[in-house]
């Protein structure tokens, strides 16, 4: 039942429409005066009172916001007569999403869609509803139940794509796919297609199945006929007959494409590949990641004769050079990379002629040189040279230039020299030259970007000036230089470079990258973090440019800009989940289903984000160290973090799902690939180009074992309070030492978890840790882990506390020996770092993010305990001590707890100097 004409919600319009362009316009006090007045004379409407509850919402009372919502969900519930129209249901809808009470929207247009069975409106509601929820097989039900009311074609489409998410998203069999193929066939036989994005639809549903031969005939049919772009429908075409194997008309296909489209270069490769029968750009290998896509396919053709294969490649070949012929435009590249790729292949077959593809690259040097992409086009051709040919190549092409010198057209002449040191630094010669040579090197790319600034004179300050790569490639000589030299001075050299080039144009992202890095080495946090704020990183690029800071952030003490970066990523996924369903459904109202799959694909690619699994993580990690010098702090939040249960819960959660790295690696500087690679911090050795294997399972592999161990942090230190406090509580055996057992057995359990996670049993485990406290064993044991190390030690600390199961002597032979493990731990380690801790700008890669951690993850953890320990052994209000019981203040624990306190106070003191010495060295 919709609403009557000129009726909003069945109230008249003149009375709403104040209210929503005051609600449009924020005068939100006005509008909620409006409202009250509206609700006095209906007030029974449900759709009055959804106009107070979103204007309550948007003035952030989002308690009474709710109150109101449900009052009018339960008008709608109990009260026959009321008129259950869309306005009034989409209004609370928006409450209730904002509210992150979806469910209770959903309810409200199920009750309505079961009163009104054949309203379409309210059945479309209620869809949009299940698409914002992700309920593949609600949206399958609903879409099929508007198809048989009205038989339309895109409610049909509705619910194939809902089956295709249930496949591709969901846990859905493959066997749904025969369904929606029945569907379409049945629809097809009665109505047809109307619609190009059904036909796509269509075609990818047979795909998914494997039924290449069906969906090509389909597609050359008469539903062919709605693709209205050849190119397109040929595309296709070509990649159906490719993945049923039929080669050679799938050759034919793509040789159509590109005679009208001759600059296609992935229309090459995939004529090439079926010309010599090779599936390797078809297999599920070569797309399974469109983040990081391979910049090259292994190819597959040792099946071929050596008279086929010089028969395929010498008509690959004729093709290309009828290409060139016809090319009337010097900017397409296609035609004369192919040249490349054949000579590519040839070595991959064994039949390669090293000249021959030197002279096509001489070739395509001479063409295409001046143009910043020509290193990243023929990257994947130079791995097949030796390094005797690469430096061959060099030599030649230098010549070649020398002699072409009197080249009239400047732009074309900086751009080649660009590309010249480009081609040298990526082939590796700068690793081989002499320092001497590399200084000049460096020296001449900065004289250059100064000769040529008057090209830049007329450009947008915003737009990339020629010849601005000439500093980047400047500051990666000098840092090489301070690589193998460690002399500091070219590493600020490098800094000054960049920094120069800043004041000449200061849009230009990748120095700000490079002067990040830089100040990451050196310490400097402060101003790497600074750079980064002035990349202005916003929407997405917080998912895939944030990794060039966030890890350095993790270890630092800078907690404020930390806080910051973490909430505004965190701010920006959790809006972005909460507002993609409205992108799903929008697609679906257009009729752009392609684009439904691809959105929905697209939010479960972020959920599984690796860095958004880590910033929810260390988030709370993050306020919990901020508060460990008061433990009712802590425990507030300990409670609004479920005690630490939700982490335990994400860590099981993520243990049978793909991790997902979104990171755009390609922006990182050659010295620091990963987050997790520095090549600065080890001896000098040379590098050819960027490491071009994938990483991903390592990482993934990496990055789980770090989650876990995250993850049961925030447990362990609520645990560990609870086991700290019980050791010292007075009658124990009345105040529930049942729940107190439990509670030491989830610690040692965590604690074996934990054991695990640094490759050790529990005992094990514990064997490492006493012999490195007493000196029986070298520091050596704990590894690179000192900090995961020692905060083992301090929950073993607070466990045994409460356990009492590990029996080690203290001082005069008393039991509660783990105090004395953790202080001389603690200790032992945070005085090393202190110690062995020079002045930063002169020992960059220092131990200084291993000392923030060690004062503030498990000295603050071993704080609470003592905190928990002191507030226990305080008498509270006028509770007498039982009689008899002895004086605690005298116990072998108190001793233990005094001891830590002066050792925890000493060890403090120290750092505390050091820091202050360093500020004064930073102040002169």
């Amino acid at each position: 039942m919709g609403s009557k004409f000129g009726m909003a919600g069945g109230i008249p319009e003149r009375r709403v429409r104040p209210i929503w362009d005051a609600i449009d316009s924020r005068q939100f006090k006005t509008a909620l005066k409006s409202s009250a007045t509206l609700l006095s004379k209906f007030p029974n409407s449900p759709y009055a009172l959804a106009l107070k509850a979103l204007i309550l919402e948007r003035m952030g009372k989002s308690e009474e916001a709710l109150s109101v919502c449900l009052r009018a969900k339960e008008l709608l519930y109990t009260n026959d007569s009321i008129l259950m129209d869309d306005l009034t249901l989409s209004t609370l809808q928006i409450v209730f999403q904002r509210l992150d009470h979806l469910d209770l929207a959903t309810s409200c247009y199920e009750h309505a869609c079961g009163k009104f069975p054949n309203n379409l409106e309210l059945m479309m509601g209620l869809f949009n509803c299940y698409v914002r929820e992700y309920s593949f097989v609600k949206q399958q039900q609903t879409a099929i139940k508007m198809y048989k009311i009205v038989g339309e074609e895109r409610f049909l489409l509705w619910a194939v794509c809902s089956i295709q998410l249930q496949v591709l998203c969901g846990n859905g069999g493959e066997k749904l796919l025969l369904l929606a193929e029945g569907l379409l066939k049945k629809h097809i036989a009665s109505h047809s297609l109307h619609e190009p994005e059904a036909l796509i639809v269509y075609i990818s549903i047979l795909e998914q199945q494997d039924k290449y031969g069906d969906a090509f005939e389909i597609l050359s049919g008469k539903l062919g006929s709605l693709l209205m772009i050849e190119v397109d429908k040929l595309r296709i075409q070509g990649r159906l007959l490719a993945r049923a194997g039929d080669y050679a008309a799938a050759a034919s296909i793509f040789q159509k494409i590109l005679e009208l489209c001759p600059d296609d270069w992935e229309c090459f490769l995939h004529y090439l590949s079926c010309l010599l029968e090779d599936d390797s750009s078809w297999c599920n290998g070569a797309i399974s990641d469109p983040i990081h896509p391979p910049k090259c396919v292994n190819c597959k053709f040792s099946h071929l004769t050596d008279e086929l294969f010089d028969s395929r490649i010498s008509d690959a070949s004729a093709f290309v050079q009828k290409l060139q012929a016809e090319a009337n435009n010097d900017c397409a590249r296609g035609p004369y990379l192919a040249n490349l790729e054949i000579e590519r292949r040839k070595h991959l077959f064994g039949k390669g002629d090293d000249d021959k593809l030197l002279e096509a690259l001489m070739q395509y040097f001479f063409r295409f040189g001046h143009l910043a992409c020509f290193t990243s086009d023929v990257e994947v051709f130079f791995q097949v040279l030796t390094p005797g040919k690469k430096m061959e190549l060099v030599e030649k092409i230098m010549k070649r230039c020398d002699s072409d010198s009197h080249s009239t057209v400047p732009t074309k002449v900086l751009g080649q020299s660009i590309t010249l040191f480009k081609v040298q630094e990526e082939i590796g010669n700068v690793f081989k030259v002499p320092v001497s040579e590399i200084e000049g090197s460096a020296v001449k790319m900065a004289e250059i970007y100064c000769k040529n600034l008057p090209l830049s004179k007329d450009l947008d300050p915003q737009e990339s000036m020629h010849g601005e790569d000439l500093l980047s490639m400047a500051c990666n000589a000098l840092v090489q230089l301070f690589w193998r030299t460690r002399d500091l001075g070219y590493l600020l050299e490098a800094i000054m470079t960049l920094e120069f080039g800043l004041t000449i144009r200061r849009y230009v992202w990748q120095y700000k990258i490079l002067l990040l890095h830089l100040y990451s080495h050196l310490g400097a946090l402060s101003a790497a973090y600074e750079w980064y704020k002035s990349l202005e990183v916003k929407n997405i690029l917080l998912e895939t440019v944030s990794h060039h800071i966030l890890p350095q952030m993790l270890i630092s003490p800078l907690w404020v800009d930390l806080n910051n970066l973490l909430k505004d990523y965190l701010k920006f996924m959790d809006d972005h989940f909460r507002e993609s369903a409205d992108l799903t459904f929008l697609a679906y109202r257009h009729r752009n289903y392609s684009k439904v799959i691809e959105f929905v694909q697209f939010k479960e690619r972020l959920q599984h984000s690796n860095q958004y699994l880590l910033a929810r993580l260390e988030a709370p990690i993050l306020q919990l160290k901020q508060n460990a010098d008061n433990i009712e702090e802590e425990e507030g939040i300990l409670d609004s973090l479920k005690c630490g249960v939700h982490f335990l819960e994400l860590s099981s959660e993520i243990g049978c799902k793909s991790l997902t790295f979104n990171e755009d690696l390609q922006s990182r500087p050659w010295w620091t690939p990963t987050s997790e690679k520095n090549y600065l911090l080890g001896p000098f050795e040379g590098i050819s180009y960027r490491p071009t294997e994938n990483l991903t399972k390592e990482r993934e592999t990496n990055v789980r074992t770090v989650v876990e161990g995250r993850s049961l942090l925030p447990r362990m230190v609520y645990l560990s309070i609870h086991c700290a406090s019980a050791s010292l509580k007075e009658n124990i055996e009345t105040n529930g030492s049942t729940s107190n057992t439990a509670t030491s057995s989830e610690l040692k359990f965590l604690l074996e978890r934990y054991a695990r996670i640094l490759g050790y049993t529990f005992s094990d485990a514990i064997e490492v840790v006493l012999g490195v406290s007493s000196g029986r064993k070298s520091s050596e044991a704990f590894s690179s882990d000192i900090v995961d190390w020692v905060t083992f030690a301090v929950f073993l600390n607070a466990w045994n506390l409460n356990s009492h199961e590990l029996g080690l002597p203290y001082g005069d032979g008393c039991k509660p020996g783990t105090w004395h493990i953790v202080d001389s731990l603690l200790e032992k380690y945070i005085r090393e770092k202190v110690r062995s801790m020079g002045p930063l700008i002169c020992s960059p890669g220092s131990d200084l993010p291993v000392l923030v951690q060690l004062v503030t993850e498990p000295l603050a953890w071993h704080g609470l305990v003592i905190q928990s320990c002191i507030r226990s052994s305080v008498p509270t209000g006028k509770k007498k001590k039982k009689s008899g019981s002895a004086d605690q203040s005298h116990s072998p624990l108190s001793h233990a707890i005094r001891d830590s306190i002066q050792s925890l106070c000493g060890t403090l003191e120290e750092v505390t100097e050091m820091v202050e010495r360093t500020d004064q060295q930073v102040r002169e």
